[in-house]
This record gives C-alpha cells, structure tokens and sequence, in this order.
C-alpha cells in the first residue's frame, strides 16, 4: 500500500436513498441473488480472497476497493465484479465510494472492510508519519466507511459490516503497539455497534486472524519470524468470512485455536502477562 496520508476531516454521511434500478446478470429478487457486496482491501492478500470466495458462491453483486488500480482491475474482472479504486484516507474517499456503489446497485448489503497495514519494531522508533498513516488506514478510514454505509442497510432493514480485526487487537504483541492499539479499537468499535444496531437487523461480525501469509508483512518493512502461531493462507480467512456471514456469527477467530489465548487473557490477565513476557 502507498504513503499517502489523510487530508481535512471527511464529509458527513451520505443520506439514506431509495434504492436505484438494478441491472447486470443478477438482479435483485433473481434465484441465486444473494445482494450486493462492497469490499475494500481488495486488490491483494485477505481482501482479495473474500472477493474469490464471493464469486465462487455466487449470486453477489461485488464492489471492490482498493489503492493499487492495476490489481484491483485484474481482480475485479477475474470475479465479475466492479472496481472503485480509491485511498480510503483521503477526504471525501469514503462517501465517493459509497456513492458509487449506490449509484452503481442501489444498495449495500454486505459490507467486508478489509483494508489494512501493519508496522513493527520498537514503539519508540516508529516515525510519526508511519505512526498516523497505520491509525489512519486501520482506524480512521473503516469507520468512516462504515459510517456512510450502515445507514442505508438500516434503512434498507438488514444488511451485514464485517470488519477484519487481528490477534494482535485482542492480545497485543510485542513490538507491534500501534498496529495492536489500531486492532484493538477496532474489535471495541465491532461490540460498541453491535449494541447499537441490534434493534435494526444489520449485523457485526469481527473476523480476528492470527498470522495470514499476504503481503502484509513485506509492506510492514520486517518479515515475521516466530515459531507460532504459522501463517495460514488468506483462503482460509475468508472461508471464516463466509461462515460468518452464512452461519450469523459475532466473532470468528482464525485459525480457531486463537480463541485459547484471548480466553486466557480475559479469564486470568495476570498469568496471561507473565507468560506474554517470557514468550512474546
């Protein structure tokens, strides 16, 4: 992903619309539709393999994002969907983008907010403008996103946000502070709107991976080199995307084991500390 930093604060939701003609091979209320999906992140790595698994389920309307135009257009014509290149940090980015696929489909039923970077190494030597562009990208940009997009899905009376989180969100990793406090607001922001739109019938998954083998970590400018947990292949998120969104689930860890450690953390912090600090 590019160093592009944000510009002046984004510009105020974009209204709820009655929804626009439909057109294309799948038409709402065809057999087979499922509805129409927005994901960002989706010119590499997870995003990208959310968007293979959608079109090989198919019945999805796809809209992908994502900062590398070229791979974004290779991606969205190998999965029949549309491209909306954009930089999600800069001002506006998000509600041209929503815009876009309203214009384009008239709504949004599925949103997978998949964009993200990472950055290792001791906090004390993260430049500032690495320090802002991962709260930027990670943070910032996903909720402004979802703040244009979850209210057509209430007006519309349903709809699904599913954010990529990551274990370093849910345990910390050493390190890694800024990307582990970007996580963690994230998986504090997917239970805070889950509350809140309970009563309206769109839903919030927060999808957490452990280690995944994307470019993540050739971006981040430092390999990853522990033992454990292994990378798992970004398929594999995105199979436990699907089964969320299939199956209605909250909160997904991959690979499932994960979910020990965050139990531990959670059930008996103290011990959970002094094991983090021996074995990082």
């Amino acid at each position: 992903m590019s160093h592009a930093m944000s510009g002046p604060r984004s510009a105020p939701a974009v209204p709820p619309s009655t929804p626009l003609p439909t057109h294309g091979p799948a038409p709402a209320g065809a057999p087979g539709y499922r509805g129409t999906a927005l994901v960002t992140g989706a010119s590499s790595g997870i995003g990208a393999a959310v968007v293979r698994r959608l079109a090989a389920e198919g019945g999805w309307r796809l809209v992908l994002s994502g900062r590398d135009e070229a791979r974004l257009a290779r991606i969205a014509g190998q999965a029949s969907g549309t491209a909306f290149a954009a930089d999600l940090t800069r001002s506006g980015a998000e509600a041209r983008l929503t815009r876009f696929a309203l214009d384009r489909w008239g709504r949004v039923d599925l949103l997978v907010a998949g964009a993200g970077i990472g950055w290792a190494g001791a906090f004390g030597s993260m430049p500032a403008a690495d320090l802002d562009e991962v709260i930027d990208v990670d943070v910032r940009a996903t909720l402004r996103l979802v703040r244009q997009v979850v209210p057509h899905m209430v007006a519309a009376g349903g709809g699904r946000v599913v954010l990529i989180g990551s274990l370093a969100g849910v345990v910390a990793v050493r390190d890694e502070a800024v990307y582990s406090a970007a996580k963690a607001a994230l998986a504090a922001f997917a239970d805070a709107l889950r509350y809140e739109l309970a009563p309206t019938g769109v839903r919030v998954t927060h999808v957490v991976p452990g280690v995944v083998d994307t470019p993540f970590f050739d971006r981040r400018g430092t390999p990853y080199r522990r033992a454990r947990p292994r990378p798992v292949p970004p398929e594999r998120v995105a199979d436990a995307v699907w089964r969320a969104v299939t199956r209605d689930r909250d909160e997904v860890f991959v690979p499932g084991w994960l979910s020990l450690p965050a139990r531990v953390r959670g059930a008996a912090p103290g011990l959970y500390r002094r094991l983090a600090a021996r074995f990082g």
